[in-house]
């Protein structure tokens, strides 16, 4: 099959494309034919040698892809070769086949492209797990996220919106800002002329926090919450170092969490996978929501999707076509 490889450490173009042996679906696993894969934040990193892929997991990058079941494991019920599914991945992504565990793939929603399908997982998964799950958002609720133009950020507006809650967003331009305007972002703060701190806090501050900024973000973050108010940090573009007074979180009953999807168990992944099948998947098949989609690549023009992607120019997601 055809695959693209991080050759070694660096910038977008040490992404190869080489010829390498299909893998093979171990014990409760399947083996998908790949349609299209989804490009993401963390796939930059593992190519910069600064996110290793966890034990046992394919060396390659892509972490959601969508296609049809070409190959099932022993131990697996429920899926039939042929079946088009989106998955959360391993690893592996960027390739014409790859395996991952049956209880982490997810049938397409009516409706949906498998193009459309790719864009899901990683940040469905992600967005669901710490925003609602972790982080306990609820109707009513004042929710501030940043990078409201990224894929998180399209994700994280549209469930917001979606489930009752306010949700305020920054982003860096103005054509960003009208794109989270009309996902259902109530507030949005171009960040390079409005200090998203004032503004949430006239609001009465922001009850939950989605960040994967950091930085000096996380002290400004801590003073936009409002009492009781929990912030999720779920990446660190500008350093995860920064000094913090905790005294804060003490008398204002502050909570700070997070957490990175990839390393989670098997167990952790599929708990994800059935709440999102129950309370998300109807959504998009009813359109109430959708995958903001941004750019479509070529597999073997992997580099320019990274290149795109660390732009930071995109608005939504950017897929490479298998």
């Amino acid at each position: 099959m055809k695959a693209v490889e991080i050759a070694k450490a660096g910038g977008p173009e040490v992404l190869t494309l080489i010829d390498m042996p299909k893998p093979e679906p171990a014990f409760g696993q399947v083996r998908i034919k790949v349609a299209y894969a989804g490009v993401n934040r963390p796939d930059a990193l593992q190519r910069a040698g600064l996110y290793n892929p966890p034990k046992g997991a394919s060396p390659l990058p892509g972490l959601e892809a969508a296609g049809a079941i070409s190959a099932i494991g022993a131990g697996v019920t429920g899926w039939a070769i042929g079946d088009a599914v989106c998955a959360l991945l391993p690893g592996g992504g960027y390739a014409q086949e790859v395996v991952t565990p049956a209880a982490h793939c997810l049938p397409l929603p009516d409706g949906l492209s498998l193009k459309q399908a790719a864009c899901l997982p990683e940040t469905f998964f992600t967005v669901w797990s710490n925003v609602f799950m972790r982080g306990g958002l609820r109707a009513g609720e004042r929710f501030l996220v940043h990078g409201g133009s990224s894929g998180i950020g399209t994700t994280a507006i549209q469930l917001g919106h979606a489930f009752g809650a306010r949700v305020f967003t920054t982003a860096g331009s103005e054509a960003k800002c009208r794109a989270c305007l009309d996902l259902g972002a109530e507030v949005v703060m171009n960040y390079r002329d409005v200090d998203f701190v004032d503004e949430i806090k006239a609001q009465g501050g922001a009850n939950l926090i989605l960040d994967m900024v950091g930085g000096d973000y996380l002290p400004r973050n801590v003073r936009a919450l409002a009492d009781d108010g929990r912030l999720v940090q779920i990446a660190f573009l500008q350093g995860p170092t920064i000094e913090l007074n905790f005294a804060h979180l003490m008398m204002r009953r502050l909570t700070i969490t997070g957490s990175t999807l990839r390393p989670q168990s098997d167990l952790a992944k599929a708990e994800i996978a059935l709440q999102l099948r129950t309370h998300v998947w109807p959504l998009l098949a009813s359109g109430k929501i959708s995958p903001v989609m941004d750019q479509e690549f070529a597999l073997a023009d992997a580099s320019a999707a990274h290149t795109r992607m660390e732009s930071s120019q995109h608005i939504g997601k950017i897929v490479l076509k298998i």
